[in-house]
Formats: C-alpha cells, sequence, structure tokens
C-alpha cells in the first residue's frame, strides 16, 4: 500500500512539476521577445484573473476540453489510439442543431434527447475505426484521421443542405431553439449547466474505469492484450466498448458546446476540440479524475496568451510552445522516475528494518 501511494504520488508531482517547468520556459521566452517583459509577465499570469468575466472565459473553455479529455482518456487507456474523437464532436454539434431546430420539446426533456442523439451518433463514428481493425487490421489511428475529413464535409454538407440560414448574412445554421439552450449560472459569464454534466461525466468515468469489471478490463488490455486474453477478457468487446463510450463522450461534448455557447451552429472547419483531448488526457496520464486539472491548466494558458497577444507585443504562438514542454514532460516515463525508485526502495527498507 506505502508503495501505491509513493507511486500515485509521484505521478501528481511528475504533472505539477511539468507544468511548473513550462510556465518557468514560457516567462524565458516572454522575457527575451517583450519589449517591457515585466509587464508582459504580469498579463499572462495574472489577467485571466482580473475580472468574473476572464475567470469565467477559463472555466468555458475548460468544458469541452474536460470532456474531449475523458474520452480520449478512455480509448488510450484500452491502446486504441483513436482520434474520431473530433469528428464525433463536430457531428454531435451538428446533430445537436438539427434535433433543436427540427424537433420541438419541452425544456429539459429536449436537452436530454438531444445529449442522447448526439452521443450515440459519436459513439457510431468512433466504432468505425474499431470495426475496421477488427475485419481488415486497418491502423485505428490512420483511419480515424481519414474519418475526421469525411465527417466535417459530411457535417458541412448537412448543415448548407438543411440549416443553413440564408437570411442570417453569414454561414449560419437556424437559431437554436430557446428550449434547447442551456442555461448560464453564473453571473456576468457564460458558464453553463454544462459544467454539472462535465462533473457527472467525470465522476462516471472514474467509477467505470476503477469500480467495474469492465474498466478492469480495458486497463488490463490497455497494458497486455496477451495477457488479457489469457485471463478470460475478451479483448474485442474492450475495443468496441472503449471506443463507443469515448464516442457518445466525444459526441454529447458537441452539443453541450453548441447548446451553451452559441446561437446558431457556425463552424466552418473542425474546432480541435478532439485533438486538444489527447493533451489534456496525456497531461493527466490518462487518469479521469486529473482531467478537470489539466483542462483548466490548458484553458488558463490559452486564455492568458490571448489576452498576451491583445494588450502586448508578445505573439500567441507562445501557448504551443508551453503545451508542448509540458506534454514532453508528462508523457516522459522516466522524468523523475529516478526519484520515485529512490523513495520506493527507501520505503522497503524502512519496512524490513
Amino acid at each position: 500500500m506505502e508503495i501505491k501511494k509513493i507511486e500515485k504520488t509521484f505521478d501528481g508531482l511528475r504533472l505539477l512539476v511539468a507544468i511548473a517547468i513550462s510556465i518557468l520556459f514560457m516567462l524565458l521566452v516572454i522575457t527575451a521577445v517583450s519589449g517591457s517583459p515585466m509587464a508582459s509577465l504580469g498579463t499572462f499570469l495574472l489577467g485571466p484573473f482580473q475580472s468574473v468575466s476572464r475567470i469565467g472565459n477559463i472555466i468555458e473553455l475548460a468544458i469541452p476540453l474536460t470532456f474531449t479529455g475523458l474520452a480520449i482518456c478512455i480509448m488510450f487507456e484500452a491502446n486504441q489510439i483513436n482520434c474520431a474523437v473530433e469528428g464525433s464532436f463536430f457531428m454531435g454539434a451538428v446533430i445537436a442543431t438539427a434535433v433543436s431546430v427540427f424537433l420541438p420539446l419541452p425544456f429539459g426533456i429536449h436537452q436530454i434527447v438531444i445529449f442522447l442523439a448526439s452521443g450515440v451518433i459519436g459513439g457510431l463514428i468512433c466504432l468505425v475505426p474499431a470495426v475496421l481493425k477488427v475485419k481488415f487490421q486497418a491502423n485505428e489511428l490512420v483511419s480515424s484521421l481519414m474519418l475526421n475529413y469525411i465527417v466535417l464535409y459530411s457535417g458541412l454538407f448537412i448543415v448548407n443542405r438543411f440549416l443553413v440560414d440564408s437570411q442570417a448574412g453569414y454561414f449560419a445554421s437556424y437559431s437554436i431553439s430557446r428550449s434547447s439552450k442551456l442555461p448560464p449560472i453564473v453571473p456576468y459569464t457564460r458558464i453553463h449547466f454544462g459544467i454539472v454534466v462535465a462533473v457527472l461525466c467525470v465522476i462516471s468515468v472514474y467509477l467505470i474505469m476503477y469500480r467495474t469489471r469492465l474498466g478492469y478490463a480495458i486497463r488490463m488490455a490497455g497494458k497486455n492484450e496477451n495477457f488479457a486474453r489469457y485471463t478470460g477478457i475478451s479483448v474485442l468487446t474492450v475495443i468496441f466498448a472503449s471506443q463507443a463510450i469515448g464516442g457518445f463522450i466525444g459526441g454529447m461534448a458537441g452539443s453541450i458546446e453548441i447548446l451553451g455557447m452559441y446561437r446558431r451552429f457556425q463552424y466552418t472547419a473542425s474546432p480541435q476540440y478532439g485533438f486538444d483531448g489527447i493533451i489534456i488526457a496525456t497531461l493527466a496520464d490518462y487518469k479521469p479524475q486529473m482531467i478537470p486539472v489539466a483542462a483548466l491548466f490548458l484553458a488558463y494558458i490559452r486564455i492568458g496568451s490571448d489576452i498576451l497577444s491583445r494588450t502586448t507585443d508578445v505573439p500567441v504562438e507562445i501557448v504551443s510552445v508551453v503545451q508542448a514542454i509540458a506534454v514532453l514532460f508528462v508523457a516522459s516515463k522516466l522524468f523523475l522516475n529516478k526519484y520515485k525508485q529512490w523513495a520506493i526502495v527507501k520505503a522497503a527498507g524502512i519496512k524490513e528494518a
């Protein structure tokens, strides 16, 4: 038990140290490129907290990142490198718009129906790479990346053909019905009811992964597929279940983003939240309980960088540097490993004594 506690402690410590190093490196870059580095540093670090609306912006951005991070977390834990969450998110938003516009329902029921419809479509999309892998041994990474393009242009076709409002003056769908909107829950911000759904989703995924037989099977198959098969775990079930659940969450995320943040569907390209989910899941070390922390961190540096680029001479691209460094350190299994092994050996020695 003591060794497990040490391992959990160092996993969390590795994330915190990686975040600290990435921010420190970014501060050095700002100092090098800015004409007034101290003012720029203050803007980046404190700017996101200078008003209620800016704090709201962080949380608003963290909501979809939490969902896509959870979706990727489940699939990658099963060792299924499926990137179709991006397509699930986009098509989930399209389906949410269609159901909102064409299927009038009472408030409350409308949202539930939309969540289910978008989630089912998202799950089916992520099942496509799984079927191709099982039936034709197709690499799920390649097939899912190509599938995203199919989903993107299919979704845009649906919007153009059935949902576009020609009187809007720009590319946009008909207005989303008021009965399907997710109401804001914090004054002076756009933080909406989706944050409650996100919290429930984090708890649900944690319980599935660590308190159910399916979660155990997913984790075992992800670590060693042959061993899992030898112990009686159906690897085929793991492949399909992990990608269906991940796709469902991704599709539902698209619907929540549209219903909570937009009046109309107006995406003309992929919003990239699905790919951001890979960053979130990696930063969280594929642990569901850490996904919100990673999502808030990424949202914080993005809002800070946006404020920085609008008010100083520092380019917004600096956020990519921070993301890359943080992911590199967290993804490196040897980072802080020496100190973890030393702590484990010391704990074992004390126990033997």
